[in-house]
């Protein structure tokens, strides 16, 4: 487990258990679990972690969008608004984080080569 952020790796295998525990394949779980994110007000950072889960399942963004659809009429666009912004905000803050890992890759090398 990672120290940085022990937390997050915990939740991150908890996602991977239960991928493994289930009886659905892993993109009918990480539909699910995207719509049970919806309906609960699920933070940015859950999306987070379910959208690293979905892509490594194979998932795409039309999949994602397909659930949002099917399940609007049931939690309401207000959910399925706030969920969108969420998704956003995660891979927002996803690319950012890679930005940042990048930097402190480039600033390394460089001290190594002077």
């Amino acid at each position: 487990m990672n120290d940085d952020a022990p937390v997050l790796e915990l939740l991150a295998q908890m996602t991977a258990d239960s991928v493994e525990a289930s009886s659905l394949d892993s993109q009918e779980l990480m539909l699910v679990r995207i719509a049970a994110l919806v309906a609960v007000g699920a933070p940015p950072v859950s999306y987070a972690l379910n959208l690293e889960a979905s892509g490594e399942a194979g998932l795409d963004a039309e999949s994602i969008r397909g659930v949002l659809t099917a399940i609007a009429p049931i939690v309401g666009t207000a959910r399925v608004a706030a969920a969108t912004g969420n998704i956003v905000k995660a891979l927002a803050a996803e690319l950012a984080i890679e930005d940042l890992e990048v930097a402190e890759l480039e600033a390394d090398n460089e001290d190594q080569r002077a």
